[in-house]
């Protein structure tokens, strides 16, 4: 037999799963106490208490017993009832049927009832249920039977029950206060985690230190690392754009040469060879600049397929689009808009040189915005996924050549961009057109 996975129901959230180390270990303490308490004293108090009883009432049946005719009996009983405090009268009966009323709930009246038959015998009779306060006994006498009504006070312990509900409002009131303790506790974390998650999908969020020592450390050495991070990509940017402004102008003037030498048979090599080095050029920086300078807005993503599905159109491409909303919400989310869109537009790009139909689906769901683009070009081999993400990685052989070729960018921009935003680039083969499909998945 399979055991049960535990895990199943442990909440998956560090507050839930504090609360229940802390609630838990409480409620299983009150259990024992409630257990050891209430069983073993109260039931041992009422046991001496109703031991006590038991032997005065075993007094007064010998006193029955020993008189001699009824009417004595009955006078002694009066006399006796007095200084016992106990309500002491002898009615005619020869059998007491052995039945006794207790309520379930009622713990020490069991000890009561198996502490006063081991004392005076199975031919009694307990009533706890006709009156709460007062315990009802008959016992069987050579005269007839005793009937003892006895203040319940005097046999039993106080009620047990005041004590269960103290402690269950003292639990409720504590475990209020440890919870409200965790959760002043657990909000700096959870401020961390979101600023993480913000700063993991290319959003920098005010986030400020606070709650223990641990947990301060921890923001700071994240502010640190925020800080180096974004530091490290400005720095990246400037010095990119320093060897953009150097590299172009060395260009410019070799093209402006080149277009003075119309005479000579090598200059068309040489334009081409140097438009070569410019779409390089344009594809480093691309990649290399990415998208940490540029603000993050809201935008309409169904809009946005739209308006990259013109542009592609204009550049010759056979490209149709679907749109699915699994929400209820408009497909607005907030994003780099200009660096999504370069991402998509190299994905259509690829899939226009190899390929002579392509698909653009977006689906927009709770969680994540999908951009598939598909075509019905040759494809590439699975175990080559990976491998043609890397920067400067072309797999020609594998594709067609007829239209072109990149400097192998295309995807490994638009994986760097996915990946800015908290996202990824997944590559399949198209279950509609056959070709190459790839998924550019954004969260919310």
């Amino acid at each position: 037999m399979a055991r049960p996975d535990l895990k199943l129901y442990v909440p998956h959230s560090l507050l839930p799963r504090a609360i229940l180390i802390v609630i838990v270990p409480l409620i299983a303490l009150q259990m024992i106490v409630a257990f050891v308490f209430v069983q073993r004293h109260f039931e041992g108090v009422t046991r001496q208490m109703t031991r006590n009883i038991a032997r005065e009432l075993a007094v007064a049946q010998q006193v029955i017993d020993t008189s001699p005719s009824t009417a004595i009996a009955q006078l002694r009983l009066i006399n006796l009832s007095e200084p016992l405090a106990i309500q002491l009268t002898l009615t005619p009966g020869d059998a007491v049927e052995n039945v006794h009323l207790r309520r379930w709930i009622d713990l020490s009246g069991r000890a009561l009832i198996t502490e006063m038959e081991a004392l005076l015998g199975t031919s009694l009779a307990i009533d706890l249920v006709a009156n709460d306060r007062e315990v009802d006994a008959r016992l069987l006498t050579e005269k007839g039977i005793l009937r003892a009504v006895i203040p319940r006070s005097r046999v039993t312990a106080s009620n047990p029950h005041q004590l269960l509900v103290l402690m269950a409002v003292a639990s409720t009131v504590l475990s209020i206060i440890a919870i409200a303790f965790l959760r002043n506790q657990m909000r700096p974390i959870l401020q961390l985690a979101e600023a993480s998650d913000a700063f993991g999908k290319g959003r920098s969020v005010p986030f400020r230190p606070a709650g223990a020592d641990e947990v301060r450390r921890a923001g700071s050495a994240f502010l640190a690392m925020r800080t180096r991070i974004e530091r490290a990509i400005e720095q990246r940017t400037l010095m990119l754009s320093g060897v953009s402004h150097d590299l172009r102008t060395p260009l410019t003037r070799m093209k402006l040469t080149l277009a003075m030498a119309d005479d000579l048979p090598e200059a068309t090599a040489m334009a081409g060879d140097v438009d070569d080095m410019e779409k390089m050029l344009n594809g480093f920086l691309a990649f290399a600049r990415g998208d940490g300078q540029e603000e993050i807005a809201e935008v309409d993503l169904v809009e946005l397929v739209e308006d990259i599905a013109t542009q592609a159109r204009r550049a010759g491409i056979n490209i149709e689009t679907q749109c699915y909303n699994d929400t209820r919400q408009d497909p607005v989310m907030p994003l780099r808009v200009d660096a999504v869109r370069r991402a998509v537009q190299n994905l259509i790009t690829n899939a226009g040189r190899y390929g002579n139909q392509v698909r653009v689906c977006l689906r927009f769901t709770r969680r994540s915005a999908f951009f598939t683009v598909e075509d019905d070009g040759p494809g590439i081999p699975e175990d080559r996924y990976e491998e043609v993400m890397r920067p400067f990685t072309r797999l020609d052989e594998a594709r067609n050549q007829d239209k072109g070729g990149g400097v192998g960018l295309g995807l490994a921009i638009a994986q760097d961009i996915a990946r800015s935003h908290g996202g990824a680039l997944e590559l399949g083969e198209s279950e509609i057109l056959g070709g190459l499909k790839c998924t550019l998945r954004i969260p919310r």
